[in-house]
């Protein structure tokens, strides 16, 4: 009895769309970010305030933790929220956003690119540090810090952070 080439090259396709299927789920799995801890950093009554919306992970957990202790003692109100909540804050209520996050499938998270689409003139106070693999990946039109998510490169990269930073909270 033969097979027909039509039932071999189905066959085909669902064993190959079964096997992608589970290489997304482990992809998906191995490498998604985290939810950041919720959590707030002086009182709310400062002058000077600062949001960073962020993604759970060892290198983004560092660099947060860098930003925060240098301006932990001034007089800056700091709200970490996880990344996928920003649309859910009221961005005028800042003087600087920070965001952090991880390029994934080929593109921003989707929060973040609804946060740019909506922030209009906003965008000025907003300082974007993107990681990803090899540490080039950015949204077009959109100026990004970029880096890979090494935990030994967390002190240039709050540098990086803090020469943008401090001109929107101190001038």
């Amino acid at each position: 009895m033969k097979i027909k080439w039509y039932k071999l090259v189905v066959g085909a396709l669902v064993i190959f769309l079964g096997v992608f299927f589970l290489f997304a789920i482990w992809y998906k799995y191995e490498y998604a970010m985290e939810m950041a801890e919720v959590y707030e950093i002086n009182t709310p009554q400062l002058n000077k305030r600062l949001l960073i919306a962020t993604q759970g992970s060892d290198f983004k957990n560092s660099v947060s933790k860098g930003v925060i202790d240098h301006y932990r003692t001034d007089s800056v109100y700091i709200k970490v929220i996880d990344v996928s909540s920003i649309m859910e804050v009221s961005f005028e209520d800042y003087d600087a956003i920070l965001i952090l996050h991880t390029w994934e499938y080929n593109q921003a998270p989707e929060a973040v690119t609804t946060f740019l689409e909506n922030a209009g003139s906003f965008k000025n106070k907003t300082v974007i540090l993107t990681t990803s693999g090899e540490g080039s990946e950015t949204m077009e039109g959109v100026d990004a810090l970029t880096g890979e998510s090494r935990l030994e490169d967390a002190p240039k990269s709050i540098e990086r952070i803090l020469a943008r930073l401090d001109p929107l909270l101190y001038f």
